[in-house]
């Protein structure tokens, strides 16, 4: 086992032990900071009581000693591998004297091998000592390069210890090789076995001492964007977008000389478009003109926060940044125009030893910071609402479009997952021209291209990171349909009136009626009345409207008795009265654990009582059914007149419900009989005729 190896496995049994004579090990476990790129971090939680940097040193250090070498290529990276985080550790005081001292503390290769320097043993040769300091001056940039986050101009030093005569071209190539095998195991094998030729032939560009003369700005925002393209961004559309603005493609040209930090971990869930707005932002100050490194750390930072034990995005301050960011062009940018927030701004502060870094993040105003902070606090109690709505407020967001801010892929997941039940809308589409209204997860939009291949399918949503979902899915999928940002209010705006076949509104309505404000207030018949009335402008004679939601039953003045079967079910009742805004929930208590209710409340209760407590807080916002069946059938001919026929109109008990509440509860009539729950969905479809 490698010395240094045996030396942690020591410490981590006896943390008391002198480290006088294992500096670089001292340096580590007395880390006050968690110095940490949380891309790969799944808990944030997990990052309090750990101590990340020692782990990975350890776990390079374990992937070293399982390869086989001769001992001067191991003794070599060995020391190498102990000293090239040691800028990540030390006290707070001992990090203050660094930096007195001229310590990179940022660019912590830089300043691990300033830190290494004081340390080198006298005993080894200068030789020697050189080619370690440069190693670790280097360490990871090979990496760092693949990844786009430095210029290949920094593997220069590499390249000068052949050129000196410290090293022959096949040592340095065989040291580089373990040096990098061990460093990216130390992340994942997996990772290693993913790059480990990209590796090599960087490697050989540096034994051969070439440029990579296919590291343009196209390939470079493209490696820095590869976690996004993963999951589904249209990289060469988007660029090609960027390529027809010279100026912008000019403000990038002094990209070319800057070494990132962090930023495929601070940026990665932002659009394209956006990223490219924060990196003019920065690029456009004077301060970055004279800078070597870029830092987004703070910004990353900023951007995550723990929800249910997992690192989650932090949604809240996404969406506002990105509200930002659509109110300024890229020539208010370049001109210094920035939209006027008093809770939002983009900060850039120079520091390093000869201010040579700059660090970007979006600050927020204090009033601002504690809003979110209070939003995540709520998210899982009824107050979410009020803090949303606060926030909203405060940065003017539009309510309808950011509704489900932390649990959006939750929810989009989990919407297709209805497909079987959706089905069934299959067989009243007619034209070639059809219109999904809220296509959430994209559940319809593949049903409808599935079956019918040659249609020109289009899913219209007011919300930014449902479209976001849809257009990653799209790329990922290879899949035909189009998806538009869009108010189903006025769908005239974004397609032609009559060129529309079939406009499906497929489990919305009920969203619609609940939560956008129409005419000063929510649960309102009249925006029903105006999504479909906005879908009749523009489907043409023998078009159709296809409804498929939330339904009352009739007759209204219909009892139920639910007896609940588990010891909560009370409480949840008596919480759903209080929190539902939609109406008053009626309910009599027979016994302790038994109740009478309408038939209609009961419907509302039930069909939320399924979701469970995760979705409670965004379900209890929702009136599920809205009319009964006869009074559908009579709005419907009222809003839309003569011209509008309905061709079906059916109502049912959609299957899972009972599956899923026949161990929760047991519900009868008035006369005690056990009856079947009350009708959750109906399918009504709509002609228009002359």
């Amino acid at each position: 086992m490698l010395r240094s190896l045996e030396t942690i496995q020591a410490y981590k049994q006896d943390e008391s032990m002198s480290l006088n004579e294992h500096p670089w090990l001292q340096y580590i476990v007395s880390a006050e900071e968690r110095m940490v790129n949380l891309e790969r971090v799944q808990s944030l939680q997990d990052l309090v009581n750990a101590n990340p940097v020692l782990d990975y040193v350890e776990k390079s250090l374990e992937a070293l000693d399982r390869l086989q070498m001769s001992f001067w290529i191991q003794e070599v990276v060995e020391e190498v591998l102990i000293w090239s985080e040691v800028a990540k550790g030390g006290t707070v005081r001992q990090r203050v004297l660094w930096q007195k001292q001229g310590v990179h503390l940022m660019a912590h290769n830089i300043g691990s091998s300033e830190i290494y320097e004081w340390h080198s043993s006298p005993l080894h040769s200068e030789a020697r000592r050189h080619v370690i300091r440069t190693l670790i001056q280097t360490h990871g940039l090979i990496g760092q390069y693949l990844r786009g986050e430095v210029p290949f101009a920094v593997q220069r030093p590499l390249m000068e210890l052949i050129q000196n005569g410290l090293l022959a071209a096949s040592e340095l190539k065989e040291l580089l090789l373990v040096l990098n095998q061990c460093i990216l195991e130390a992340v994942s094998t997996e990772l290693w076995v993913e790059i480990a030729q990209q590796i090599a032939e960087v490697i050989e560009l540096i034994i051969d001492q070439e440029e990579d003369c296919g590291f343009s700005l196209h390939n470079r925002l493209k490696r820095l964007r590869a976690s996004s393209i993963s999951r589904g961004e249209n990289f060469e559309q988007e660029f090609a977008k960027l390529s027809v603005q010279p100026a912008v493609i000019e403000a990038f040209q002094a990209l070319d000389s800057k070494t990132l930090w962090f930023v495929e971990a601070a940026l990665h869930e932002f659009s394209f478009e956006e990223f490219t707005k924060l990196f003019l932002i920065i690029l456009s100050s004077d301060s970055t003109q004279q800078a070597d490194h870029i830092s987004f750390e703070r910004m990353m930072n900023d951007m995550y926060y723990d929800y249910r034990g997992q690192k989650k995005i932090n949604v809240y301050k996404k969406r506002i940044i990105e509200k930002y960011l659509r109110e300024c062009s890229f020539e208010d940018i370049a001109s210094a125009r920035f939209p006027k927030s008093g809770h939002l701004s983009p900060q850039l502060k120079q520091a390093g030893p000869q201010s040579d870094t700059v660090y970007f993040h979006m600050e927020f105003s204090a009033a601002a910071d504690k809003l979110i902070q209070f939003c995540i606090e709520a998210e899982k109690s009824p107050l979410y609402e009020k803090a949303v709505l606060m926030l909203f407020d405060l940065f003017e967001l539009r309510r309808d479009a950011y509704d489900r801010f932390h649990n959006e892929e939750e929810y989009l997941s989990m919407m297709n997952q209805t497909a079987d039940y959706k089905k069934v809308i299959l067989d009243f589409i007619v034209g070639n021209q059809v219109v999904d209204i809220g296509p959430g997860g994209g559940v319809m939009l593949d049903l409808i291209e599935d079956m019918f291949p040659d249609k020109q399918v289009i899913g219209i949503d007011i919300s930014q990171n449902v479209i976001e979902a849809l257009e990653r899915k799209r790329q990922l999928e290879n899949r035909q349909w189009m998806v538009l940002q869009g108010d189903a209010l006025n769908l005239k705006e974004y397609v032609k009136p009559g060129s529309i076949d079939t406009v499906i509104f497929s489990s919305i309505l009920h969203e619609l009626f609940s939560y956008v404000e129409y005419e000063g207030k929510t649960y309102n018949h009249a925006t029903v009345a105006a999504a479909l009335r906005s879908a009749f402008d523009v489907i043409p004679i023998g078009g159709r409207i296809i409804i498929r939601d939330g339904i009352m039953s009739e007759p209204t003045e219909q009892q139920r008795i639910i007896t609940f079967l588990d010891g909560e079910g009370m409480q949840w009742l008596e919480r759903y009265a209080k929190d539902f805004a939609g109406r008053e929930i009626q309910f009599v208590r027979l016994g302790t654990h038994e109740v009478q209710m309408p038939i209609n409340d009961a419907m509302e209760f039930l069909y939320t009582y399924t979701w469970g407590e995760e979705a409670y807080v965004h379900e209890v916002q929702e009136q599920f059914g809205y009319f009964t069946p006869s009074a559908y059938e009579s709005f419907i001919h009222t809003v839309l007149g003569p011209q509008a026929r309905i061709v079906v109109s059916r109502h049912l008990l959609q299957d899972g419900y009972t599956e899923a509440l026949s161990p929760r509860i047991r519900i009868f009539n008035e006369q005690r009989e056990p009856v079947s729950l009350p009708d959750s969905t109906c399918l009504i479809v709509i002609q228009k005729q002359m």
